[in-house]
């Protein structure tokens, strides 16, 4: 007997299934965005508040899925300490605002009790790397905005690419015991859309004179790291039984589920050009 064929309005709704959640995602990311980029246009310190308040959340997420004793007192000292390195990285003291994150780690450690003294300083390493990445990079002369715009470009362009390519083209998974909706074919498409969206951003900016290949290969690289980033903000959630880090965006979960790949993408970007021994550190992105 021949296999009944599946009806036009069957496909149509496993189509609507597969982009179920994209009304909240497209309108929560559209908030998002637009705040982001207004906080990179004014720069100063409303660029420094609007990553401290990531910050924070990422800190308070963090504490909450990991659990372990004080947590409030662990919370409250982590975001003391978060302020801190939010002052020294925003005028450009980089190693002063990860001095003052390794302090209170080490007081985290203490709070936070058997089982999780690893656990709690990782969280706030974790959202300290996002303020003081950003703001180092942000603070860097000529090259600060566009840095930042380039790692939006690289960050959210693999990230919406990952989304509709994994659901348009789908085929094996990537790590399926972490993270059972992505997929090579999405990872793929993201991490080359996002290093080509990087570029078209440098390109299209007062920038566009930065070596073209160079740019390409460590967009790729921090577009790689995005997902990475991602992968184990998911390992992070099923190790402790969580689905969300919370339900403060709506379509996205929490901040961290937010900002998860930035930070990877981002502390990169400030690494590479604090090794390149150039002007600065965002220069070291673009000069080669």
């Amino acid at each position: 007997m021949r296999e009944p064929s599946r009806s036009p309005r069957a496909g149509a709704g496993d189509r609507g299934a597969r982009f179920a959640d994209l009304g909240p995602r497209i309108g929560s990311a559209a908030a998002l965005i637009a705040t982001a980029l207004v906080a990179l246009y004014v720069g100063g310190d409303a660029f420094a508040l609007f990553w401290l308040l990531a910050g924070f959340a990422v800190s308070w997420e963090w504490q909450s899925i990991v659990g372990g004793e004080m947590a409030l007192a662990r919370f409250a000292l982590g975001g003391a300490s978060l302020a801190a390195a939010t002052a020294f990285a925003a005028h450009g003291g980089g190693p002063a605002a990860l001095a003052s994150l390794a302090a209170f780690s080490a007081i985290l450690a203490i709070l936070a009790g058997p089982g999780r003294r690893l656990w709690a300083p990782a969280g706030l390493l974790y959202a300290g790397s996002l303020i003081v990445s950003t703001n180092v990079l942000r603070h860097s002369p000529d090259y600060g905005a566009i840095s930042i715009a380039w790692l939006f470009a690289v960050v959210w362009g693999t990230d919406v690419m990952a989304y509709f390519g994994g659901r348009l083209i789908g085929g094996p998974k990537l790590w399926p015991r972490v993270s059972p909706g992505k997929t090579w074919s999405g990872t793929l498409v993201g991490v080359a859309s996002g290093a080509l969206l990087g570029l078209c951003v440098v390109y299209l900016s007062r920038w566009s004179a930065a070596a073209t290949l160079p740019l390409f290969f460590v967009g790729l690289v921090a577009a790689a790291l995005a997902q990475a980033g991602d992968l184990f903000e998911s390992w992070i959630k099923r190790r402790f039984g969580v689905k969300d880090s919370s339900r403060l965006i709506p379509g996205h979960g929490g901040v961290m589920d937010r900002v998860d790949g930035f930070i990877f993408a981002s502390a990169f970007a400030a690494m590479l050009g604090g090794l390149r021994g150039q002007e600065s550190l965002a220069a070291g992105i673009f000069i080669w």
